[in-house]
């Protein structure tokens, strides 16, 4: 029995820090923004924080996959034999809220690297998660 409890807790924890880690943005490229002048640096950045202040969604995208094959294996009476399979798969991409999230953060740190370069004063506002 405490094997059992000892297990679940160690699951449950496990569980709770992974949802409970923070976000780290993921690489953009501030060239990107380079054409963009002060003011439309700004802009984009206080356009990126007020998408992430709402609310992030993550993109919905469906697929469907579909397999033709050959099997093998053991039947219940203890022979063997080979026969076709057809697997048809459907569902949604691995995108979630913090895939999102972390290119929309990876964006601003952009905006922001490429507002230095260009010497502009940029407003960062702080980042609650």
């Amino acid at each position: 029995m405490k094997t059992i409890y000892l297990g679940f807790l160690l699951g449950s924890t496990v569980l709770l820090g992974a949802c409970a880690t923070t976000v780290k943005p993921s690489y953009v490229s501030p060239t990107q923004y380079q054409a963009l002048n002060c003011q439309q640096l700004q802009s984009e950045y206080n356009r990126i924080q007020q998408y992430i202040d709402n609310g992030v969604q993550a993109p919905k995208r469906t697929g469907v996959g579909v397999g033709v094959g050959v099997g093998g294996g053991w039947d219940s009476h203890g022979g063997w034999g080979i026969g076709p399979s057809v697997s048809v798969n459907m569902g949604q991409s691995s995108n979630t809220k913090n895939t999102e999230l972390a290119r929309l953060l990876g964006e601003q740190e952009a905006v922001v690297q490429a507002a230095k370069f260009k010497n502009c004063p940029i407003i960062v506002r702080n980042k609650v998660q």
